[in-house]
């Protein structure tokens, strides 16, 4: 037990080292995220209840997909979500491994930036429901005609599947099935806009 005190003494070992230490699989903490987003909701009239928080720099495989309490302050509810297979114009040998990004149409790539989660919606995917989604800035403004919606897919699971990886979308996020009734049900009873944020 000594040698290990006497090594983090002389800074030898980085106290913060776990087995989780992996940035594929480590845990990440948004604290800037969530503050910034909440003065986006404040300023533009959005729920101040919850905002979605999508890092798409996480493993496909692992929870990637937040939903965070602003009252809380905390994480109330992840899960898996897909990303853009972004091949249509360009072979994408890596594109399970690494998120590439597009506004294009028909580019089949996901998009960052922040979104409004609009409408509610017949959907032929999943639980037949979905969400339009508006984006807010230049890098995401053509979602709405790219149809790049919030859905559900029978093909994505409810549960941590890494180092196994998430089937690919045409660029939509797309959530399982259970996890879905879960977002529409809190969306159906929110009264105001509320954020989607796809980050990298």
């Amino acid at each position: 037990m000594i040698r290990p005190l006497i090594l983090l003494l002389f800074g030898l070992i980085n106290c913060n080292d776990t087995a989780d230490s992996d940035p594929l699989t480590a845990p990440k903490v948004y604290t800037s995220k969530h503050a910034e987003a909440l003065a986006f909701c404040k300023k533009n009239g959005y729920s101040q209840d919850y905002y979605f928080l999508v890092d798409l720099s996480i493993h496909s495989g692992k929870k990637r997909f937040f939903v965070y309490d602003f009252n809380q302050k905390k994480v109330s509810d992840s899960n898996l979500v897909t990303h853009g297979a972004c091949d249509a114009f360009d072979n994408n040998d890596t594109k399970y491994e690494k998120v590439k990004f597009s506004n294009k149409n028909d580019s089949h790539c996901s998009s960052v930036g922040k979104y409004k989660v609009g409408k509610r919606d017949y959907s032929s995917w999943g639980i037949k429901v979905k969400y339009w989604l508006d984006g807010l800035e230049p890098t995401n403004a053509n979602a709405r005609n790219r149809v790049v919606v919030l859905h559900s897919w029978e093909a994505v699971a409810n549960t941590e599947i890494y180092p196994k990886y998430t089937p690919l979308s045409w660029g939509c996020p797309a959530v399982s099935d259970a996890f879905m009734e879960k977002l529409d049900a809190k969306l159906q009873k929110t009264e105001k806009p509320v954020l989607l944020w796809i980050i990298e």
